[in-house]
């Protein structure tokens, strides 16, 4: 029986990688890697190269999804097979189908976890894990309107929950939604709704380059937010839903939200 391994990356560079998935890494036959889900500002191939002494194939999204991972597969099919992929790899539902498949063909499949945005967000913007409902992306407005996410945090706000907004990507072009670009379309979208969800008053957490030795984390209203420089991508943004008192206390120490919001305590 062959074998299939998801290996996390982490999020932002090659020392990322867990020691477990550095051992697995090491015993493959054949390394994959994607680069395409998300960001890794400082991730070098080369030196991942040298670090776990394989050659990486890096596959692209056609090879993985419209290919259906054959190339990966039929390696697996015979021995080990380790895919390298940003953060934890099934926290996106990207390579869910990829490892069903491996499984139906007889293969065996192993997953080992790496640091999530998902953990990351928490652990920066001090929110309480268990306080966040749905995560949702923000698409590029040129190409779809964010209504499903706009209905995703407010189905959250009446529920009390945070909301985690990923940003759009299209690594493979080098475009990257900002935090300013994804407010202005919720922006817009809120202009047809008038709902009162997202608006120039409402209170967001704009983070980027999470993983990083120096990630961006700041609180505040979004008619400030949508001016401040937050640096190189990639980005985040958090609604807050009902906020716990240490919630406030954390969000104002660690990302310089205004003392104001301590109002928002219930």
């Amino acid at each position: 029986m062959g074998e299939f391994v998801f290996v996390g990356l982490g999020l932002y560079d090659e020392k990322g990688i867990s020691l477990k998935g550095l051992e697995e890494t090491k015993n493959a036959d054949a390394v994959f890697v994607e680069l395409y889900t998300s960001l890794m500002p400082n991730l070098s191939v080369k030196n991942l190269e040298k670090i776990v002494n394989k050659k990486l194939h890096v596959v692209s999204r056609k090879q993985l999804e419209e290919e259906n991972g054959k190339i990966i597969l039929d390696v697996a099919e015979k021995g080990k097979a380790v895919l390298l992929v940003p953060g934890d790899p099934l926290v996106a539902t990207t390579h869910i189908a990829l490892r069903i498949e491996a499984e139906k063909r007889g293969i065996r499949t192993r997953v080992v976890h790496g640091a999530s945005i998902i953990s990351a967000v928490i652990g920066l913007s001090g929110l309480h894990n268990y306080k966040f409902g749905k995560t949702v992306t923000i698409p590029f407005p040129s190409e779809t309107p964010p209504e499903t996410c706009y209905n995703v945090i407010a189905q959250n706000k009446g529920l009390g929950l945070h909301t985690l907004c990923l940003l759009d990507i299209k690594a493979e072009e080098k475009r990257f939604l900002s935090i300013r670009e994804g407010l202005e379309a919720l922006l817009k979208m809120e202009e047809q709704r008038r709902e009162g969800i997202v608006t120039m008053e409402t209170l967001a957490v704009g983070i980027a380059r999470a993983g990083s030795d120096n990630p961006a984390v700041k609180a505040d209203y979004v008619k400030e937010l949508l001016n401040y420089d937050f640096g190189k991508p990639p980005y985040s943004i958090v609604f807050p839903g009902e906020l716990h008192f240490m919630e406030v206390e954390a969000l104002i120490v660690l990302a310089d939200a205004p003392e104001e919001l301590r109002k928002f305590v219930k």
